[in-house]
């Protein structure tokens, strides 16, 4: 056979598309076999970044990282360092428990962290070139939290009081609490640094035996100087950048619903004069000195006591001498909070739909620009002192929480410093995509959409709606999204999964969030059934194999669902609100109920029974997973059984799993794998028709 020189050329052309395709073909095999669907096990495994800080130098960075102890069923942090041009590696390691709160001293060569080893929470301190930790308190009670002062040489710490007179009390009358009187207010003081003395552990103490019984050898610590006194509880506090003052939070007691009382105040280091600074009817909250120390940044509600769970914060400088206020960037409409304030100017983050971008607000004219766009969710962020280098702890849509730098802040560009993300790289992780409708009342309404790995347009999925909590909470594009809900594990099955953020989340103005006041429940449900409506319309969803479920305030929603409509196979309320009459009288915070509805049970009993899933329970269709802590306050306990018998009372298909020793969140990994598991058997039932057994053994971790 003879070929012409081009049928040659084709039939090379020919033999190389085949090699070319073969070699794709094998890619594309390779990429397959690379990816796989996590177990429950090993989502709850991921290593994620906490809090991150920077020196005052810009030089190096302290970060914590959160391990899974599978041994012990808890969650260990501890501390990580960078240096410049160098590997991040773990500085700290507690065992049996965690080091947090790290903090650089100003000189930047000490690194000082919280931690339990074996003596409740104290201070330690390590140097940055390594060695032992060394504890720098030792008290009784433990230490809540901490800060350098400014000329490194004493620490500021806060600490509850001693409980001498319930331990008498309980000694002659045994336990008991008088509703919202049994208290332990925490209080301001100062120890002493001394980086070259001697750790106590290197030399015990010991008792003489004589009988004056006196303690011999000993090293001991520094004895901590009180700095506030009174009636009253710190609850947070700021050193001045110059030393000479601390600014501090007070409210008149450490119960959540007095937090609407705090005031702001000033303790003279130097003299322990005390002077009251800010003192508005409702909250005010210290964020940040300005760099001369004259000046002081705070958030406030101002007058407002009956609407501040869902209305903005305002952001205020106080001229210290004067008392001259002017208002920090009026122009934001969303709370403003977790302010730094640095000689370039005044940075932050809040939430912009589903992104958190950090803004720049002028400290002179109090207008905001944005500032970085990129990574798209900031969660915090840390500065330098002389403002000229930023580090975020960040995430893209695709991406977990990392560790982000900007060295230049007049040309701002953020550099990944982490690779936390690299756990979920073979993984079939969440494709998500912001979607956006209208509601029933045109109100326009954003959600996430994930979708498989492998999605097909041509084909209709079923969907399971996943409803955040707060009412103020947000969900995000995220690869691995879900807590006690196997998305992930759902995606690669064959669904669609939508996280609305419904009327009252975060992000999208103050109008936004006060759209379900005195309309919980009600407009809630508008906006979750037309999300499924319009991926109805859309033809993505099989709409008779559809499943709702949440926590907390998603609990409640998926609550008020489950007897409300019937459109959903199969619902799961975790730690959800039943009746708001009988929460109201039994959460630990009242006013959130007061706020919400406008009214209590007794002067506006219509609104509570509309707005409860509980007045229409005889409506009930939907088999219902209902998931409690044993120990919440927040949603107590007995909303949970009121639900589970309303729900057996008319016959619906309903069972109720108890967390033992937890209050409203799962916290501990092996509980958290439970209620995965009770969820992907719940909705394995009633969605794909599966009988799946609760696993035991060797096998437990194959899902």
């Amino acid at each position: 056979m003879f070929l012409d020189k081009n049928e040659v050329a084709q039939y090379q052309l020919t033999r190389f598309m085949k090699k070319i395709f073969t070699f794709l073909l094998l890619v594309m095999a390779h990429l397959s076999i690379g990816q796989h669907v996590p177990t429950f096990e090993e989502v709850i495994s991921l290593r994620g970044v906490g809090n991150a800080v920077l020196s005052a130098d810009g030089k190096n960075i302290a970060f914590t990282v959160q391990t899974t102890d599978w041994n012990d069923n808890r969650y260990d942090t501890e501390i990580w360092l960078i240096k410049p041009g160098k590997t991040g590696f773990q500085l700290t390691n507690t065992a049996k428990g965690s080091s947090t709160s790290p903090s650089f001293s100003p000189d930047g060569q000490w690194i000082a962290f919280l931690a339990d080893r074996g003596n409740k929470n104290q201070i330690h301190v390590i140097r940055l070139d390594g060695g032992e930790a060394k504890v720098i308190t030792k008290e009784d009670e433990g230490i809540s939290s901490f800060e350098w002062h400014p000329s490194g040489k004493t620490l500021l710490f806060l600490k509850p009081e001693k409980e001498d007179q319930r331990k008498e009390r309980e000694r002659r009358y045994g336990a008991f609490d008088a509703d919202d009187k049994d208290y332990v207010n925490a209080h301001l003081w100062e120890v002493e640094f001394k980086p070259d003395a001697p750790d106590p552990s290197e030399r015990p103490c010991y008792e003489t035996v004589d009988s004056l019984k006196q303690k011999t050898g000993c090293i001991q610590l520094p004895k901590p100087r009180r700095l506030t006194d009174g009636r009253f509880t710190v609850v947070d506090f700021i050193p001045s950048p110059d030393g000479a003052n601390i600014a501090f939070t007070r409210q008149p007691d450490p119960l959540i619903n007095t937090s609407v009382k705090s005031d702001i105040s000033i303790v003279n280091v130097s003299t322990g004069v005390i002077t009251i600074l800010v003192q508005n009817k409702s909250a005010d909250n210290i964020e940040d000195w300005s760099p001369d120390s004259k000046e002081l940044l705070f958030s406030t509600h101002l007058d407002d006591t009956v609407s501040h769970f869902y209305k903005n914060q305002k952001l205020f400088a106080i001229k210290v001498d004067t008392r001259e206020l002017r208002p920090i960037a009026p122009d934001l409409d969303e709370n403003l909070g977790t302010m730094v304030w640095r000689p370039n100017g005044i940075f932050g983050t809040v939430w912009n739909k589903t992104k958190r971008p950090v803004y720049r607000i002028d400290a002179k004219t109090g207008k905001s620009v944005v500032f970085i766009t990129n990574p798209e969710q900031v969660l915090g962020i840390s500065l330098s002192k002389a403002g000229d280098r930023m580090i975020c702890t960040a995430r893209n849509g695709d991406q977990l929480t990392e560790i982000f730098q900007v060295g230049n802040m007049l040309s701002p560009q953020s550099e990944k410093l982490t690779d936390l993300s690299a756990q979920i790289r073979d993984w079939k992780v969440a494709q998500s995509e912001v979607i956006r409708w209208k509601s029933k009342d045109g109100v326009e309404i954003e959600g996430v959409l994930h979708k498989p790995k492998n999605y097909d347009p041509g084909k209709k999925y079923p969907l399971l709606v996943v409803i955040h909590g707060g009412p103020t909470g947000i969900d995000t594009p995220a690869p691995v999204p879900g807590s006690v809900y196997p998305i992930v594990q759902w995606l690669d099955k064959g669904c669609l999964v939508l996280r609305p953020n419904y009327r009252g989340s975060a992000g999208y103005g103050e109008a936004f969030r006060s759209l379900n006041v005195r309309n919980l429940g009600v407009g809630d449900a508008w906006d979750v059934l037309s999300g499924v409506d319009y991926l109805d319309s859309k033809g993505l969803i099989e709409r008779s194999s559809m499943g709702c479920m949440g926590w907390s305030q998603g609990g409640y929603i998926s609550a008020f669902l489950t007897t409300n409509s019937d459109v959903f196979k199969a619902i799961s309320v975790g730690a959800g609100i039943s009746n708001w009459m009988t929460y109201y009288v039994s959460t630990d915070i009242h006013p959130f109920t007061r706020q919400y509805l406008k009214a209590t049970p007794w002067s506006d009993e219509d609104i509570y029974r509309q707005t409860s899933p509980m007045s229409n329970i005889r409506k009930a269709k939907t088999p219902t997973l209902i998931q409690h802590g044993e120990f919440d306050r927040r949603v107590p306990i007995a909303n949970a059984y009121e639900l589970l018998q309303g729900l057996r009372d008319n016959g619906v298909p309903s069972e109720l799993i108890v967390y033992k020793g937890f209050g409203h969140g799962i916290t501990k990994p092996k509980e958290r794998l439970a209620a995965l598991w009770h969820n992907w058997q719940w909705f394995g039932k009633y969605l794909w028709g599966e009988n799946i057994e609760l696993p035991t053994g060797e096998k437990s971790g194959k899902n």
